[in-house]
């Protein structure tokens, strides 16, 4: 009950702050445990997955400094969040997201690690290929266009919707992690994982993987098979 309360208070002001788009809803699996792997260019991010999906066990990977902040606190107990140290290693939080996820559990994970201050793709961290790859659930890829929280607080300022478009990707599985040249592993699935998000974004938010070669490989393919 509190969760669908919660749900519908996050969707109310969503709704009075965003027009928001969403595209390849078909891409979510209905039937599965599975991972969502998105960009993360604002704050309103966090809360997008409770607006566009009806999933009640879903949960959230957060940065430890918000686990300060009482509203973030009011809000993870009722929204799953796990808070993590996104600076070391926090086995604690990988324990217990692997539990949640064999448990039926759908993790929602910005591989970068924090939002985008310059308002464009950081390199990811290796964390959601290794929990991938390790756990066998597929990947949805999700790019987040129009959450900056330049534009979020800039039209909230001028009583102002921002339009914010949700989209998601084919889903797609990470193979288990090989017993050698597993750091070489673990980035190549990092990079393409992040570039299945950056081919859904504007060319403005693509950042580091602006000029990767695999985004470039999408690219073509999106092109050429229109």
């Amino acid at each position: 009950m509190r969760l669908k309360r919660t749900r519908s208070l996050i969707r109310f002001l969503l709704r009075l702050l965003t027009h928001t788009r969403i595209i390849g809803l078909e891409n979510v699996p209905t039937d599965s445990t599975f991972i969502i792997a998105a960009n993360h260019l604002g704050l309103v991010d966090a809360f997008m997955p409770f607006y566009f999906l009806d999933h009640n066990n879903l949960f959230l990977l957060v940065g430890e400094k918000w686990q300060k902040v009482g509203i973030m606190r009011w809000l993870g107990k009722r929204l799953s969040f796990i808070f993590v140290d996104r600076f070391n290693p926090d086995l604690k939080a990988l324990r217990e997201m692997i539990r949640r996820m064999e448990a039926g559990e759908t993790l929602v994970i910005a591989p970068e690690g924090t939002r985008a201050r310059d308002e464009k793709m950081a390199e990811a961290k290796p964390g959601v290929a290794y929990l991938a790859a390790k756990s066998g659930f597929p990947i949805v890829p999700v790019a987040l266009a129009g959450t900056e929280d330049r534009i979020i607080f800039g039209n909230l300022k001028r009583l102002r919707r921002s339009r914010v478009s949700v989209t998601g990707g084919p889903v797609f599985t990470v193979p288990p992690v090989p017993k050698e040249d597993r750091e070489q592993f673990l980035k190549q699935w990092t990079d393409e994982i992040m570039c299945r998000v950056a081919v859904m974004l504007p060319e403005r938010n693509r950042g580091y993987y602006a000029e990767h070669p695999r985004l470039k490989e999408l690219l073509n393919k999106a092109t050429s098979s229109q």
